[in-house]
């Protein structure tokens, strides 16, 4: 982003990722929005098993040791004050906005389908869905036994999340060979 971009753009909101130590990011949500500040957990349901046998559905976080928040560049620092936070994401010392889209791709995904983790790709097969409550989402085509998944990612925290899709409301963007 050009100096002057960067300049007009520090007076408003925009989302930036948050590294937290592991296993906070709830806390750390909590008490970021008990002090006014936006956050985004992505978060995702699995069935886990206990030693003792039993079975519950637990919420993990979709990124682990990642959230959002949406505040002005000025007020990164004041987010190093949490024990939980380890750093803004960023750029050296400056911190970098992530693409307004990547943060709306999510929350539409998350709404409207079942997000799971996934390891994060550089390379493959690029789809925009064509049909369906995720139109025009782009993201990387998986196919995980029989079922099709689109790998959303965000290339700041390199971590990526993947929603089932049916084949036939998919087209091919671009091949990519590595």
């Amino acid at each position: 982003m050009p100096l002057d971009a960067a300049i007009k753009s520090q007076g408003h909101a925009r989302w930036f990722a948050l590294q937290t130590l592991p296993r906070h990011e709830k806390r750390v949500r909590e008490r970021l929005e008990y002090s006014g500040i936006h956050c985004f957990l992505p978060i995702y349901t699995k069935s886990n098993r206990w030693k003792n046998g039993c079975t519950a559905l637990i919420e993990f976080p979709l990124f682990p040791s990642y959230m959002f928040v949406e505040i002005t560049v000025q007020e990164c620092g004041r987010l190093l004050v949490d024990p939980g936070v380890t750093r803004v994401i960023g750029a050296g010392r400056n911190p970098v906005a992530i693409p307004e889209s990547e943060i709306q791709a999510l929350q539409h995904a998350m709404r409207v389908g079942s997000l799971q983790p996934h390891d994060y790709l550089a390379a493959g097969q690029k789809v925009r869905i064509k049909k369906g409550p995720l139109l025009d989402l782009t993201g990387v085509l998986v196919r995980i036994d029989s079922n099709f998944r689109v790998v959303l990612t965000s290339n700041l925290i390199r971590q990526g999340a993947s929603v089932e899709v049916d084949f036939d409301d998919v087209e091919v963007l671009a091949s990519t060979i590595s």
